[in-house]
């Protein structure tokens, strides 16, 4: 499987058009079940909302899925769902709440304002790229502990635990395709005192 873009963490951003307040939530899912979990969850949140009109895409089987949630028909779910599409996300749904302000916008304005909500959502969930990586560790003397942590992410590697006992135990992830230079590096920079243990493999952050 090849990389992929997703969102980060699940957050929200607002705005208000001509009086209407405009509520963007976004989260990463991976699962059907679970973003129907989130929708629901955004619903009953705000049930005195006039809409709840969402869109999520999964990368299994390719699935997407909009509901325009009593606005007219294409004008907010699918605004939505475009947005997750151009910016070629996967495995992030998108609930956008609606408070009706008393002015119509218009079909143009609510598929302006459905993707400006969707947009600023996914922004607040920081994209990411996530990508077939090698976990990684290695056991480092405290002196030695800074210089590594600058070449780890020099290499872009993402550290998932430092262990401080004796030695520094770092365990991390890097691409596959950056782990012979990395190595080379630590060889150099250590003089060959330090090496690096494999423990597997996994989709993650690059």
């Amino acid at each position: 499987m090849k990389e992929y873009k997703t969102v980060e963490f699940e957050n929200c951003d607002e705005f208000v058009e001509k009086k209407s307040r405009f509520i963007g939530y976004v989260k990463p899912v991976k699962t059907q079940q679970e973003a129907v979990e989130f929708v629901n969850k955004i619903k009953s949140k705000h049930w005195d909302a006039t809409h709840n009109v969402f869109a999520y895409v999964l990368k299994d089987n390719n699935i997407s899925r909009s509901s325009d949630d009593g606005e007219p028909s294409g004008t907010a779910g699918v605004p939505v769902l475009d947005v997750l599409l151009k910016e070629n996300l996967v495995d992030v749904c998108v609930v956008v709440t609606r408070y009706f302000g008393g002015t119509l916008l218009g079909a143009g304005g609510l598929i302006r304002a459905y993707s400006h909500a969707s947009k600023i959502a996914v922004d607040s969930g920081n994209i990411i790229t996530m990508a077939p990586c090698k976990i990684l560790s290695v056991c480092v003397d405290y002196s030695f502990y800074d210089r590594l942590n600058v070449l780890l992410n020099d290499f872009g590697a993402n550290i998932d635990s430092s262990d401080f006992g004796e030695q520094v135990t770092v365990t991390f992830t890097v691409k596959a395709d950056n782990i012979t230079s990395l190595e080379n590096k630590l060889t150099e920079l250590s003089n060959g005192k330090y090496s690096f243990k494999e423990l597997g493999e996994k989709f993650a952050k690059v």
